[in-house]
C-alpha cells in the first residue's frame, strides 16, 4: 500500500489515519481524484475543464464527501475466495461492511457506491440501471476495473466515455505527467483492455463476452423450451409419454404429446384438499363427475367476499351493497366471456343444472309445448334432463321420444334424424355422459333441431370443465351447467339463453328483484336475467364461480382437455386388461370418466375397497338408470379423472381392482 501514501501535506488530511496505517476516507477520494484526472478526458486532461470543488487542493468533480468511499461496500465475509483484490469484502484491508449493509446480499444497482470485485455481485442480465457514466448496469458490473459508479462524471470522466473513446490517442504533456506510472504506456493500455467489453447499440453487453449464460440457455431452462417441445409444431414427447415408459409402472397405449408438458403437480398445489389423508391413505378423489374440488383461489375469494363485500345486492345506496353488486355482474360477465355469450344479459344465476332445466321446462315449455307436441332426449340422459320433460308431457299431453345409442353408446344420428318431425318443439341432450363419458355430437343435432323448427337444449353439466364450449358457435338456444362441476361452489349454476328467447319467456318465480312495479292488480317484470333471479341469490357462490372459471382460464382449458385426454388413453389401456373388468362405454370419443364392473363383486363392495385405501370413486347408477339398463346393469363403479389427477393414482386404482381376485 506504499503506493497509497498520500503527498500531499499532512495538514490538508481531514481525518488521521485508520489503524493499521490506512489512509483515511477522504486521502483515499483525494488520490482517487488525481488518479482520474490524468486519464484522457478527465478532468486534467487537454479541452477537459476541471470540475468545481476540490480536495487538498486538487481539482474535482467530487465535493469532499466523496460518493466513491461514502459507502464502501463489497460484504464478502472473510477469507472468501470472491474477496475484492484490495482484501476481504469490501476491498480494502480492515474495513468493516458499513452500517445498514449485511454480508452476502447484492448491492441495489443504482447506488453509487464503489465495489472493487466482481465476485460479490449478481451479474445483471438486464440493465436495472444507467452508471454514471453511461455504460449499461450489466456492462459496468461485470468489469471490475470500471466497477459500477466510481468512473462516471461524479469523478470527473465524461459520461459514455468507455462507449465513445477518442479518434486519434490523447498522450499526456510533460507538465500533464501522471504520478501513476500504468497511464502513461503507449496508447492508454488501460483502454485496450476496455475495448474487450462490448456494448451493443441496444444497451445491453453480451453476458457471453464474460463467461456468462445469455437470453437462449435460460430460455432453454424453460419448460416451454425444453428440447422435448417443439413449438412448431414438430415431434415431441408428452410427459406422460416418459412416464408410461419408466420402470414400474404399467405399461399401455402410447400416450400423445406434441404440446407443452402440463405441471400437474403444480395444480395439485392449488387444492389443498388433495393433501387430506383417508384411512392413513392420501386422498385419490375420482369422484370428479359428481363434484370437484376448489382450489385456494376460488376459497380465497369466498372468504373475501363474507369478510369485506357482503351484502344483498342492486337495492341499496350504501357502500357494502355496491361492493356486493359489482362483485355478482362481475361474475355473470366472467360467465358470458366463458362461454363466449354475447352479452351478459344471456346468463341467468340459478342452483345447479337441475334448476335450470327445470326452469326451462316449466317457462319456455309450459308456454310452447301443447297436446300431441314432442320433445327429445336421448338414451344418456341424467334423470335431471328426463323428469322435469316427462313432467311437462304428463302436464301437456305431448310425447316424450329418446334417441337410442349403440353398444360403445354413442347416439346413433340416423335413427335420431327418424325422430325429428313438424311436432317437435324441443330437443334436450347432454354433451357429455355423466355415467359412460360419451362425447355427443351437438353440434349436428342443434343444426338437425333447428332444421326441423325445433328448439335445442345442451345440458353441459359433464362437458364444460373438460373442453372449451363456445354457445354462438354451437348456435344453442340453452346451454345449461353446474358451478360445482368446474371448481367452483355448490349451490350456483348457469342458464344461458338466447335473448330472444329469454325475452319471450314468463318468469319462473315470483318475488323482489325481479320486477320493476307492482300494484294489486298488476305486475311488471324486469328484463332478463334479472326476470329468472327471484329473491336473494347465491350472491357469494356466484361470485365463487367467477373465481373458478378464472383459474380453469389461467390454466387454459386447451391444457386440461390435452393432459385428461391422456390421462384417460393411460387409465383405460391399464384398466381394461384387469381380468375380470368389464368396461361399459367405449365410444371413441370420451371425456374423462370410465365406468366399470368388475365380476363376482357388487359395485358397492369394489367401492368399499378403493375407500380404504383411500381412493373415492362413485359406485351405483349415478341418476343415469336408463343408459345403465341399456347394457343390461343397475350399477357401475365409475371413476372420474380431473386435471388434478395422475397416472400414479391411476396405478393405485388398478392395484387395487387387480388385487380383488375375480370371483368364480
Amino acid at each position: 500500500m506504499t503506493t497509497l501514501t498520500p503527498t500531499a501535506n499532512p495538514t490538508e488530511i481531514a481525518h488521521p489515519p485508520l489503524p493499521g496505517g490506512l489512509p483515511d476516507p477522504a486521502t483515499l477520494a483525494r488520490l482517487a481524484n488525481e488518479f482520474f484526472s490524468t486519464l484522457p478526458g478527465g478532468a486534467g486532461a487537454p479541452g477537459v475543464a476541471a470540475g468545481s470543488g476540490a480536495v487538498g487542493g486538487v481539482p474535482s468533480a467530487l465535493p469532499a464527501a466523496a460518493p466513491i468511499l461514502a459507502s464502501v461496500s463489497n460484504p464478502a465475509p472473510a477469507g472468501s475466495p470472491l474477496a475484492g483484490p484490495g482484501g476481504t469484502g469490501t476491498g480494502m484491508p480492515g474495513f468493516a461492511p458499513p452500517q445498514g449493509k449485511a454480508p452476502g446480499l447484492n448491492l441495489a444497482p443504482s447506488a453509487p457506491t464503489h465495489v472493487l470485485s466482481l465476485g460479490n455481485r449478481i451479474p445483471a442480465l438486464a440493465p436495472h440501471a444507467a452508471a454514471a457514466n453511461g455504460l449499461p448496469d450489466n456492462a459496468v458490473t461485470v468489469a471490475p476495473a470500471l466497477e459500477p459508479r466510481a468512473g462516471g462524471s461524479l469523478l470527473g470522466v465524461p459520461q459514455a466515455y468507455a462507449v465513445a473513446e477518442p479518434s486519434e490517442p490523447v498522450r499526456a504533456t510533460t507538465s500533464q505527467r501522471s504520478p501513476f506510472y500504468f497511464t502513461e504506456t503507449a496508447g492508454n493500455g488501460w483502454r485496450d483492455t476496455a475495448r474487450d467489453i462490448e456494448v451493443p447499440v441496444h444497451g445491453l453487453a453480451s453476458p457471453d463476452a464474460f463467461g456468462l449464460p445469455g437470453d437462449d440457455a435460460l430460455r432453454g431452462l424453460l419448460t416451454l423450451d425444453h428440447r422435448d417441445y417443439d413449438a412448431n409444431g414438430g415431434p415431441a414427447r408428452y410427459f406422460l409419454d416418459e412416464r408410461a415408459a419408466a420402470p414400474g409402472v404399467s405399461q399401455g397405449v402410447p400416450l400423445r404429446g406434441a404440446h407443452p408438458p402440463f405441471d400437474v403437480n403444480a395444480v395439485r398445489r392449488d387444492f389443498p384438499i388433495l393433501q387430506e389423508r383417508v384411512n392413513g391413505k392420501p386422498l385419490v378423489w375420482f369422484d370428479n363427475a359428481a363434484t370437484t374440488h376448489k382450489p385456494q383461489a376460488v376459497i380465497d375469494r369466498l372468504a373475501y367476499f363474507y369478510a369485506h363485500e357482503n351484502s344483498n345486492i342492486h337495492r341499496a345506496a350504501h357502500t357494502l351493497a355496491a361492493r356486493a353488486t359489482d362483485a355478482y355482474e362481475h361474475a355473470r360477465k366472467t360467465v358470458q366471456r366463458f362461454i363466449n355469450a354475447s352479452s351478459p344479459e344471456e346468463i341467468v344465476f340459478v342452483r345447479g343444472t337441475t334448476e335450470a332445466i327445470n326452469l326451462i321446462a316449466k317457462t319456455w315449455g309450459v308456454q310452447n309445448v301443447g297436446e300431441g307436441d314432442e320433445i327429445i332426449v336421448s338414451h344418456l340422459e341424467h334423470h335431471a334432463n328426463i323428469v322435469p320433460w316427462q313432467q311437462l308431457a304428463a302436464l301437456k299431453g305431448a310425447r316424450l321420444r329418446v334417441i337410442p345409442v349403440d353398444d360403445s353408446g354413442q347416439v346413433l344420428l340416423d335413427e335420431y334424424r327418424k325422430l325429428l318431425n313438424d311436432r317437435t318443439k324441443i330437443v334436450s341432450v347432454t354433451q357429455v355422459s355423466n355415467a359412460l363419458g360419451t362425447v355427443v355430437p351437438v353440434d349436428e343435432i342443434v343444426e338437425l333441431a333447428h332444421r326441423a323448427g325445433a328448439k335445442a337444449l345442451v345440458d353441459g353439466a359433464q362437458s364444460i370443465s373438460h373442453m372449451r364450449v363456445d354457445v354462438q358457435a354451437l348456435d344453442a338456444d340453452f346451454f345449461v351447467f353446474s358451478g360445482h362441476k368446474i371448481y367452483g361452489p355448490t349451490g350456483i349454476g348457469v342458464v344461458y339463453g338466447k335473448r330472444e328467447v329469454l325475452e319471450n319467456m314468463p318468469p319462473w318465480q315470483g318475488g323482489g328483484n325481479m320486477i320493476q312495479d307492482v300494484t294489486f292488480e298488476r305486475t311488471v317484470f324486469q328484463p332478463p336475467p334479472s326476470r329468472f333471479e327471484a329473491g336473494t341469490g347465491n350472491i357469494a357462490d356466484a361470485v365463487g364461480l367467477g373465481a373458478a372459471l378464472d383459474y380453469v382460464s389461467r390454466v387454459g382449458i386447451e391444457n386440461i382437455a390435452r393432459y385428461e385426454h391422456d390421462l384417460l388413453a393411460y387409465a383405460t389401456s391399464v384398466l381394461a386388461p384387469v381380468p375380470g373388468v368389464r368396461l361399459v362405454g367405449t365410444a371413441r370419443d370420451k371425456a374423462s370418466v370410465l365406468s366399470f364392473v368388475l365380476k363376482g363383486y357388487s359395485t358397492e363392495e369394489v367401492g368399499q375397497a378403493l375407500s380404504r385405501e383411500g381412493i373415492a370413486v362413485r359406485a351405483g347408477h349415478h341418476c343415469a338408470q336408463p343408459i345403465l339398463r341399456r347394457f343390461g346393469l343397475e350399477a357401475t363403479v365409475r371413476p372420474s379423472l380431473a386435471f388434478y389427477n395422475t397416472c400414479e393414482e391411476v396405478d393405485a386404482l388398478v392395484s387395487v381392482v387387480r388385487g380383488l381376485a375375480p370371483r368364480q
